[in-house]
């Protein structure tokens, strides 16, 4: 099963409110295949700091028509690193599919006023490509290339905060260039403590 770029953003998850029946309908503005002009600045990710329970929903075969949905649940916790240049989320979730590990840094770029998010599961311990973006009107939105069974894709991640105890995480990918997105990972997490 591709796990490897499945979780990729999710680290920079952490948080959904209320996944969708289907698990593909969008939510909230629709992203180009291009970041966004962004704002913020290293403290954009300083609300989801803490532990969390998450429910994660992933594809089970990303960009092959299928619509198996695998299911998860577990935690994340997000902490700052290096007086808030850094962060970094530890996931742990489980389902009858098997146990997903992981961590995603989460680089803050002065020079580019933006983020770089990188995954690592634990299942093979290599790092993913980098998603790179940031915040515009509330959504965090990034993008990256990778491979997916040797052929070039596009990835998209997209973080939606939903209050101060709910966000919302998805992860798309595209063969087209990105005039079509197939989202394959959903998180949605519920914080623990305040």
């Amino acid at each position: 099963m591709p796990y490897r770029r499945v979780l990729v953003a999710f680290l920079a998850l952490v948080a959904v409110a209320a996944m969708t029946t289907s698990g593909v309908a969008a939510t909230g503005p629709t992203p180009t295949a291009e970041p966004p002009v962004v704002t913020g600045g290293p403290d954009d990710f300083d609300w989801e700091f803490g532990r969390w329970h998450t429910d994660v929903k992933v594809l089970a075969d990303p960009l092959s028509g299928s619509q198996e949905w695998l299911q998860f649940r577990g935690t994340s916790a997000v902490r700052s690193l290096l007086d808030g240049a850094a962060n970094v989320v530890e996931l742990d979730v489980s389902g009858t599919a098997g146990r997903i590990r992981g961590i995603n840094l989460r680089l803050y770029e002065p020079q580019s006023t933006r983020w770089s998010l990188t995954f690592a599961s634990m299942r093979d311990g290599l790092l993913t490509p980098s998603v790179y973006g940031g915040f515009h009107d509330g959504v965090g939105e990034f993008y990256g290339k990778d491979q997916l069974n040797g052929r070039p894709i596009l990835v998209r991640f997209l973080i939606y905060r939903q209050g101060p105890d709910k966000a919302r995480f998805e992860q798309a990918f595209s063969d087209d260039d990105g005039a079509t997105w197939e989202t394959n990972w959903i998180a949605v997490d519920r914080r623990i403590d305040g």
